[in-house]
């Protein structure tokens, strides 16, 4: 009888299940790929993916950020400004985001878009 895949083992987690999960909820992505073009502050985020909520801005910055993803930047200024970058964790995606943008330019045909993900957007 063969062994049991440990992907479907309870007992073990699954690292693709682990980062689907992780990545898996909307909007998680998007915001990713918009902090790879650097730092954004919320009000930026918001004018940069057309449809997200305050809320559910506010909600899955504060998941990427628990997973160590995003680092969220505090300044003590008047009005308070809060600024969001990618963790060194979450450089670690760069390749697996290069990837989707190419397949995903392949399967729509399009042309080029700018996109601080490809090769010729140097990543700041």
């Amino acid at each position: 009888m063969a062994d049991a895949n440990p992907c479907v083992n309870p007992q073990f987690q699954c690292p693709i299940q682990f980062v689907v999960d992780l990545l898996g909820s909307k909007w998680a992505i998007l915001i990713l790929r918009e902090l790879f073009g650097g730092d954004r502050r919320t009000h930026e985020l918001r004018r940069a993916l057309p449809g997200i909520s305050t809320k559910t801005l506010t909600i899955r910055l504060k998941e990427l950020e628990a997973e160590g993803l995003v680092l969220r930047r505090v300044y003590a200024e008047i009005p308070p400004r809060v600024e969001y970058a990618l963790t060194p964790k979450g450089r670690q995606l760069q390749p697996v985001m290069a990837a989707l943008h190419q397949v995903g330019s392949q399967w729509l045909a399009q042309g080029h878009c700018h996109c601080p993900l490809t090769p010729e957007s140097p990543l700041p």
